[in-house]
């Protein structure tokens, strides 16, 4: 992949994906989840990341002084827009960066022999995806954008340089690695179809929670099928939760739109698979 000089403000208009790959496919910007504007600034004593970055919670954690977050600071590379349907990078392509998102809603998956699709995961802002590739030479999975999706690049071997020397830094990467895994396996019990739609919407709420969003409205970026897929459901089975929740007082959903009304019910509803 050919190294660009990492910018704070630059937004091209035909972004290189991660793996240096050129995007493809086209689609209409979605307002949410919503882009914040402050990405950084020299206020004279620290440099600070977008508040949903996330790397800034462990360099502020540890007290990192303005040398080592102009260190972190340099081997970023802002790249994107990534339009919905483009991808960020393939099953396959060599693996030299990993990306925080700062914008929009990221789906990774994979496909199987018979080529039917497997989604992995949704990815909010603030968190990162390429993770999975760490042990390899090669991402194992595909990475695509769901909405308008704006990135923070991350040169893997020059960060893995650096978090040698901020154990702070290092820590917070074994701890995504980590919620990464357990998020994987949070599906594989056996439990009913509303305890698994439950379970998803309240870690859904909690995810945009922790990152400023409101933890009761908010849109569901991802197409039923795609929860349906990750959820190990049929469409029609997710459909039918959906309306039945609503029935019930739990939520209120008007096409992407939703609602929790009762989260507290939810809660309850999911508990046992988060427990798990």
């Amino acid at each position: 992949m050919s190294q660009r000089t990492p910018s704070a403000t630059r937004v091209p208009s035909d972004p290189a994906t991660v793996s240096g790959r050129a995007a493809d496919g086209a689609g209409d910007p979605a307002a949410f989840p919503r882009n914040d504007s402050r990405t950084f600034a020299n206020d004279g004593d620290t440099l600070r990341f977008c508040s949903t970055c996330a790397f800034s919670q462990a360099c502020l954690a540890e007290g990192m002084d303005k040398s080592g977050l102009a260190d972190l600071h340099m081997l970023v590379e802002h790249i994107g827009p990534f339009r919905e349907g483009e991808h960020i990078f393939r099953e396959g392509d060599p693996f030299e960066a990993i990306a925080a998102v700062r914008a929009g809603t990221v789906k990774t998956y994979i496909v199987d022999r018979d080529g039917r699709e497997h989604v992995l995961g949704f990815h909010l802002p603030g968190e990162v995806i390429g993770l999975n590739a760490i042990d390899g030479d090669h991402y194992p999975c595909n990475a695509v954008a769901l909405d308008t999706v704006m990135l923070c690049r991350f040169s893997f071997p020059r960060i893995s340089v650096l978090a040698t020397q901020l154990p702070g830094l290092q820590r917070h990467l074994f701890r995504l690695m980590s919620r990464d895994i357990s998020r994987a396996a949070l599906h594989a019990g056996d439990w009913s179809a509303d305890q698994r739609m439950a379970a998803f919407l309240i870690g859904l709420s909690r995810r945009l929670a922790a990152r400023g969003f409101s933890p009761t409205r908010f849109q569901l970026t991802m197409a039923r099928t795609d929860i349906a897929n990750y959820l190990r459901l049929a469409p029609e089975t997710v459909s039918r939760v959906l309306r039945r929740f609503q029935r019930d007082g739990l939520l209120q959903v008007d096409r992407r739109e939703l609602e929790l009304t009762d989260p507290p019910r939810l809660q309850a509803l999911a508990a046992p698979v988060l427990r798990s």
